[in-house]
C-alpha cells in the first residue's frame, strides 16, 4: 500500500490545477480544512469552482477560510447554502467580488447540496426533492408530480477534491470526527476523486481505530497531513459557552 501521509500542506495540495472543482469541509469552525486552504491560496490555483455551506470570511478572529480564495481572485464560481451573511453585522469579501460580477454564485438548498453531494458519491446521478418548489431556484428546471407533490430534479454533484479536517485517523485513511466537526465531512469525501484530510492528532497505525467508530472508511480518503502546534499550524479558536 502505498503511504497516504503528506509531509507538509503544500505537498498535498501541489498538484491542484486551474479549473479543479473543490468542496470544503466545514461547518463555521468545526470541521473546516484551515491549514489545507491556506496552502491553496499560497499554491496560486486560479479560476476554482468552491463547494462549501457558506462563502466564508464572517469568521472572528479572521481565519483562512473560502473567503480568502476569493479575496484573491482564485474562485470563478461557489456552489453554496449560504451565499450571503447569516448576520447584518458580517461583511463577507464574497459579496464584494458577487457584486462586481468577478464570480459567479449557485445557491443550494443545505439539505439538497449535502444530498447531491451523497448521491454523487454513491453513483446516483440524480434524484428528485421537494426542496425551492415554487421558488426563484426551481424556475425554467425540471420539475415532476409524484403522489399528488410536486418535486424539483436535482443532479449529482461530484468534484475533483475534497478539503477535509478530522481529529483522528489512521494511516489508511480511516476517520474520526469530533462531534458537529463531523457535518458535511463524510459526503464530501465521498463525492471526490481525490480527498485530503487534515488530522488534529498523530495518525495512528492500520487497526488502531475500532471500526465500529470509524466515520468515514479509508476507501475514500486519499492523502493525510497531521496539523503541527501552533505556530506551524492553524487551530480554530473555541469559544466557551458561558455558564448560567
Amino acid at each position: 500500500m502505498n503511504s497516504k501521509q503528506y509531509p507538509s500542506f503544500r505537498d498535498a495540495v501541489a498538484d491542484i490545477p486551474d479549473g479543479a472543482i473543490i468542496a470544503f469541509g466545514g461547518f463555521a469552525m468545526p470541521g473546516t480544512p484551515f491549514n489545507l486552504i491556506k496552502a491553496l491560496a499560497e499554491q496560486g490555483a486560479k479560476h476554482l469552482t468552491c463547494i462549501a455551506n457558506t462563502t466564508g470570511g464572517a469568521q472572528q478572529p479572521r481565519m483562512p477560510d473560502l473567503g480568502l480564495l476569493v479575496e484573491q481572485g482564485q474562485v470563478r464560481k461557489v456552489i453554496c447554502a449560504f451565499t450571503a451573511a447569516t448576520r447584518a453585522s458580517d461583511v463577507l469579501p464574497f459579496t464584494k467580488y458577487y457584486e462586481a460580477g468577478e464570480v459567479e454564485a449557485e445557491l443550494v438548498p443545505q439539505g439538497t447540496l449535502a444530498e447531491r453531494l451523497r448521491a454523487a458519491g454513491a453513483g446516483i446521478p440524480a434524484f428528485y426533492t421537494p426542496a425551492a418548489v415554487g421558488t426563484e431556484l426551481a424556475h425554467g428546471r425540471e420539475t415532476r408530480v409524484m403522489n399528488g407533490r410536486e418535486y424539483l430534479l436535482e443532479y449529482a454533484l461530484p468534484v475533483d477534491y475534497a478539503f477535509l479536517r478530522a481529529r483522528r485517523a489512521d494511516a489508511f485513511g480511516n476517520l474520526q470526527f469530533h462531534r458537529s466537526q463531523r457535518n458535511f465531512n463524510p459526503v464530501m469525501a465521498m463525492a471526490a476523486r481525490v480527498a485530503i484530510v487534515e488530522v488534529d492528532e498523530d495518525i495512528l497505525p492500520v487497526g488502531a481505530i475500532d471500526p465500529d467508530q470509524v466515520h468515514t472508511p479509508g476507501i475514500f480518503i486519499h492523502r493525510l497531513v497531521r496539523v503541527p502546534p501552533p505556530p506551524g499550524g492553524i487551530w480554530p479558536v473555541v469559544r466557551q459557552e458561558r455558564r448560567r
